[in-house]
């Protein structure tokens, strides 16, 4: 398994010696995310804050954390969706983040997990918010269109990526496959870095808007995004359910003064059943505390599209019975 980049949920390594003596059971819970240049990163490192609550803090009603008693999270760098979803199967994370259409092939077996065994015990934590799908292009390539990408360099992401099955099915939409474009397979960060370099025409990313390797990229370099629409490759929508229409707004990247159409999937926390019930409710109910409203308010734009109204949109795949519990204690499912 490949190594992984480490956001702690809190900052707790000079603490952990002081409270040693602290009787107070203690338990570790990671977090799958995808590249450090994406939105599942920071979005997992703000989730990790927010359910971490290490022996010796100060009590929530004091100022300290509200998070689980004894509990520190911490977001793991990882290649996306497939990923973590393989790395849950095997015991090696407890949590990770992934596409609602990647989790539900996965726990179906059907889709890209056809012909491998389905992952029977995934689980649903929450859906967080909805992931857009970019087609990033230099503005100097001459692509205006999916359909233009045909010989041209393009990054379709990692293996493990939910980008790359998307980005996938987004060529075979406009009629075309990888053998009609040049096909590179890199983190976006390293996509931005070779367009920058005049060396990449375009790539595809997944995630939350605005996206850290965009941004950069656009600060530094002349770039489009791309339509991405089911008037323009109805057999998208009819073919994948999954896929909602989306909006990147104007000006959510430098020298993208207009909205792009475009469409997107739901990013959603998933786990296992063999996680404790009770480990599981905490973690929910920590989740949507009034202090988890404020740290996602203020620490990334896709934060506030993290609501517990929304929590159960697009869930393809069985709630974890303690999540289940928190929902209907809550009265958001009977």
């Amino acid at each position: 398994m490949k190594h992984f980049k480490i956001f702690t949920g809190v900052a707790f390594a000079l603490s952990l010696a002081a409270s040693a003596a602290v009787a107070q059971d203690m338990a570790f819970f990671r977090i799958g995310t995808g590249g450090t240049a994406g939105t599942y990163y920071p979005i997992g490192g703000l989730l990790a804050n927010a359910i971490s609550n290490p022996p010796g803090s100060r009590p929530c009603d004091k100022g300290g954390s509200c998070g689980v008693p004894g509990l520190i999270a911490s977001a793991l760098s990882a290649n996306g969706s497939v990923a973590n979803i393989n790395a849950i199967a095997g015991g090696t994370l407890e949590s990770g983040f992934s596409q609602s259409d990647v989790a539900t092939w996965a726990y179906t077996g059907t889709g890209i997990w056809e012909g491998k065994p389905a992952v029977e015990k995934l689980r649903a934590i929450a859906n967080l918010y909805p992931e857009s799908i970019h087609l990033v292009v230099s503005a100097d390539s001459g692509i205006s269109s999916v359909s233009d990408l045909k010989g041209k360099r393009v990054s379709m992401d990692e293996p493990g990526s939910g980008t790359l099955v998307d980005a996938k099915i987004i060529l075979n939409g406009y009629g075309l496959t990888e053998d009609d474009i040049e096909p590179e397979y890199l983190k976006p960060d390293q996509a931005a870095d070779r367009m920058r370099d005049g060396a990449m025409d375009a790539f595809f990313f997944v995630g939350g808007y605005p996206a850290g390797a965009i941004s950069e990229l656009a600060s530094q370099h002349d770039v489009k995004l791309i339509p991405i629409t089911c008037d323009e490759a109805p057999k998208i929508c009819e073919d994948f359910k999954f896929f909602g229409p989306d909006t990147i707004p104007g000006g959510t990247y430098e020298g993208n003064a207009d909205s792009v159409n475009t469409l997107s999937v739901g990013a959603q926390w998933v786990t296992s059943a063999d996680q404790p019930e009770e480990l599981v409710y905490n973690i929910t109910k920590a989740l949507w505390n009034k202090n988890t409203r404020k740290l996602l308010d203020a620490g990334h734009a896709k934060g506030k599209m993290i609501t517990e109204d929304t929590a159960l949109n697009g869930v393809g795949i069985p709630l974890h019975p303690g999540a289940e519990k928190f929902y209907k204690e809550a009265g958001l499912i009977k």
